[in-house]
């Protein structure tokens, strides 16, 4: 092969150079296509990347909304049952509130929470220590 090519006189060297040339050009204005045609592709698919985790977070947002307002309306609910349930212990008492029933209703509220304890004393007034955890 090495003495083909040194056989060929000076204008079969001038066409194997232009040929060798001419792919080179055409490599390069092929690369110089193909590098801006990925760059846009790439800038798209990041773009589209993007876009659905937007898309997401946004479904997230609203599901996580729609629970609150689910749980406000239940507890909603809650605090007009409790407060059927106050009126109509009330409507037994005769319309009154007692100081025997204030001071149960009392009580148990403070039986509700983990961190009081509740010392009762002579005068009938409490005193409530908070315990540290």
């Amino acid at each position: 092969m090495k003495d083909d090519i040194g056989k060929l006189n000076g204008l079969g060297k001038a066409i194997v150079a232009m040929i060798v040339i001419v792919f080179s050009l055409g490599m390069i204005g092929l690369m110089m296509w193909i590098i801006p045609s990925y760059r846009v592709w790439q800038r798209e698919m990041v773009g589209r990347s993007e876009l659905a985790q937007a898309e997401w977070n946004k479904q997230i947002q609203v599901r996580e909304a729609e629970a609150n307002l689910e749980a406000e309306k239940l507890n909603a609910e809650a605090e007009v049952a409790r407060a059927r349930g106050m009126a109509e212990a009330m409507e037994i008492e005769g319309g009154k509130l007692t100081e025997l029933y204030i001071h149960y209703l009392w009580v148990r509220n403070i039986n509700e929470r983990d961190n009081l304890i509740y010392i009762p004393t002579e005068a009938g007034l409490p005193l409530i220590e908070a315990r540290n955890r």
